[in-house]
């Protein structure tokens, strides 16, 4: 057993011990000025970005209305589809029949109105915003096209479909092209309704404050929370 000595001894370890633990948990949760400060501008700025978001959001669907009016009669006819995407920008969806013959790459020229008021409206409503173009086909082993895969048939014909973009004045170093093959379906390929939905280009107009957005949570979720 511990004598009074001892005991007083290791009672008063454990006290001091106590004051340390708890000083520091009280420094932790009690922010200095500094970090206050910096805590304050972090929040400033993530508010700012989503202001722009929300900002870039009415664009978008400004462009969606623009293009409705533009491209009424190939909607309708389920040749164009237009949509917002997850990550917030605006996917314009084209079949491959209003753009291209079949297994070829080469944009049709009945295709140019099409692709000549989908130029004017980005140039007009959103001329900062970076474009991607993507090719798809669907699952269908290429024969007689030439081509030896569907991969790079989707990536010629995205490609195409750039270059007539860039040719109507659309910078290039806004512009970049994809060709996923028959690697991203939309539908089913067991049925020739599906594989013609699967067949298609999609022009995006990609966001610009949605990734800044993610690098300043990322940044405020690496630091003390905050309240």
């Amino acid at each position: 057993m511990l004598g009074k000595r001892s005991l007083m001894s290791v009672l008063a370890a454990v006290l001091v011990t106590g004051l340390f633990i708890s000083g520091c948990a009280v420094n932790f949760y009690k922010q200095s000025p500094r970090s206050k400060k910096e805590l304050k501008e972090l929040k400033s700025k993530i508010s700012d970005l989503e202001a722009q978001r929300r900002k870039e959001q009415d664009e978008f669907m400004a462009v969606k209305r623009a293009l409705e009016d533009k491209l009424k009669s190939q909607i309708r006819d389920d040749q164009i589809e237009l949509r917002l995407s997850k990550e917030g920008g605006l996917v314009i969806v084209l079949s491959d029949k209003i753009l291209f013959d079949s297994g070829k790459a080469e944009v049709k020229k009945g295709a140019y109105p099409v692709l000549d008021k989908i130029a004017y409206i980005i140039k007009k409503k959103v001329p900062d915003k970076d474009i991607g173009v993507s090719g798809h086909t669907d699952n269908v082993p290429i024969t007689y096209s030439g081509w030896e895969t569907n991969w790079e048939l989707s990536t010629a014909r995205a490609t195409n479909v750039l270059y007539y973009l860039e040719s109507k004045g659309i910078p290039p170093k806004r512009l970049s092209a994809t060709g996923y093959g028959e690697y991203r379906p939309i539908a089913s390929n067991d049925t020739e309704a599906g594989r013609a939905k699967n067949r298609r280009v999609e022009i995006v107009i990609l966001p610009q404050f949605a990734e800044k957005r993610e690098e300043a949570a990322g940044a405020k979720g690496s630091g003390t929370p905050i309240k």
